[in-house]
Formats: C-alpha cells, structure tokens, sequence
C-alpha cells in the first residue's frame, strides 16, 4: 500500500546506487522534480530507462549520475540534441555513458511484458534496421501458429519507476490523465514505484480518459507542486517552451551547466 512522504524521503527510500530506474512521461508529466531529487541525494551508477530521454536525463547524465541509458529516442524536443548526453557519449564526461537503443514500440513493448509477468515481448519491428546486431535485448521468435518471424523483446522490470501524475487521494490512488505514455506500465512493471504528484485529495473525482494507480500497486506518493515543469501537467499548467530553448544554451558548455548544477544543489 501507498504511504504519503515527503520526496526527499521518498528517493531516499527507493533510489539506490547501481538500480536500474525509470522516469516516464511522454512530453506530458514527466517527473522533473524527482529527477533533481535523485541528483541532489548523488545517486550514482544508475541504469537509466526512458522511451525518450530529454531535458531531465540530460541533467542526470551531466550530474554523473547514469553509467548506462535505455531508450528509444533522445533529445530536446523542437529544440535539438542533449549535450549533456552527447558529451558523455564521446568523450566520457563527467563518467562515461553505456546506451542500449531500441524504438518506440520496442520499448513499449518491454515495458507491457514486464507489467504483465511475461520474459518478452512480441512485436512486428525491427526490419530493415541494424538495431538487432547491436542491441542484445531484441531477437527473434517462430510464430508457433503461421511460422512467422517476429520480433522479440526482453521484459523490462525496473528497480524503481517513477512518474507524475495530477492528484492522489488520502489512500495513496493515483489518478493521472491526458497523455498517459506508458506510466501505468512502467509502474506495474517495477519492483518499487513512486508517484509525484500536483495535489492530495479526499475524493477523486471521475475524469474522462483517466488512468487510476490503486494503492496496492504503488510504494510511495510525494506532493510536488509543480513537479513535472518545465514539462506541462494537464489541467494545472501548461509547457514552458522558454526553459526548452534555454536549455540548450546550458547544456552545451561544461561550464555553465556546472553553474546551474551548483544552484541545484546549493
């Protein structure tokens, strides 16, 4: 069952060094504020796991905190590349960086698989690309009814998945709704779970489209305000494209990005 802590407590709790984590939100409620908790508290090694790492992976990579990413895409969205990512990737600053790559529906996949007790996942994909040469977690299976070739992707179990979600009630539920990504997946697939969120509720109220977390799936719920921005949260606040765009200044100088590092964490 849920508890209500703080976030400090809560990546405190879960977040370990050398655990494989998962921060999920597809442009739409991702969990920023957990991901500068977890640099603040100097986890290291971790296996981070995102279908499209950006901005927030980019400050975990440059805060030393990452030694492999699994992903399916990486980027600033409308902006350009992580540099942070980039410069971990070529010249191994602040640490060197392992990457595993797959696409979008690979991911998508694995995340399914691990929610649901299963060792892979099934899917048409792949073809044409190199991906598999390079990636030990895609094969190949038989389908046992037509003889196909399909595609096959290893379960993903995180340690820990984190996402952000609008509300939780006095419980611990959690109701998220909008762009939903693959947050209710990536929550039912890992060991341990947190949830960020904008409010806690004494009801929650019926929302079209919504997703609901029960308590019993979930490890920990942390009120954070404002704890996807600059990402949006639907019905609370809306994208800050200036931070996006900011960003890239940022992150392409070691030296700067030193100095936001050091007003995060001071």
């Amino acid at each position: 069952m849920a508890e209500i802590i703080t976030l400090t407590e809560a990546i405190a709790e879960l977040v370990h060094d050398g655990d494989s984590v998962a921060l999920e939100g597809f442009t739409h409620l991702i969990p920023f504020a957990a991901g500068h908790e977890i640099i603040r508290q100097g986890r290291k090694d971790l296996t981070l796991i995102r279908m499209t790492p950006d901005l927030i992976y980019d400050r975990m990579i440059g805060a030393g905190c990452a030694s492999k990413l699994v992903f399916s895409w990486g980027g600033n969205p409308g902006v350009g590349s992580l540099h942070r990512m980039r410069d971990a990737l070529s010249h191994g600053w602040p640490v060197p960086l392992e990457i595993e790559e797959h696409s979008h529906a690979g991911m998508a996949n694995r995340y399914v698989a691990g929610a649901s007790g299963l060792p892979f996942g099934v899917l048409r994909g792949y073809a044409g690309t190199d991906l598999p040469e390079h990636t030990d977690t895609i094969s190949t299976v038989t389908c046992p009814f037509t003889g196909q070739q399909l595609a096959a992707v290893k379960a993903l179990n995180p340690d820990v998945s984190i996402v952000h979600a609008q509300r939780a009630d006095r419980a611990g539920n959690v109701q998220l709704w909008g762009i939903t990504g693959v947050q209710k997946e990536a929550v039912l697939a890992a060991k341990r779970s947190l949830v960020t969120v904008e409010e806690v509720v004494d009801r929650l109220d019926p929302v079209p489209g919504a997703v609901l977390l029960p308590s019993w799936v979930v490890n920990a719920v942390a009120v954070a305000p404002g704890g996807a921005k600059p990402s949006y949260a639907h019905g609370y606040y809306d994208r800050d494209n200036a931070a996006y765009k900011a960003w890239d200044a940022i992150s392409r100088d070691r030296q700067r990005f030193i100095a936001w590092l050091k007003e995060l964490t001071a």
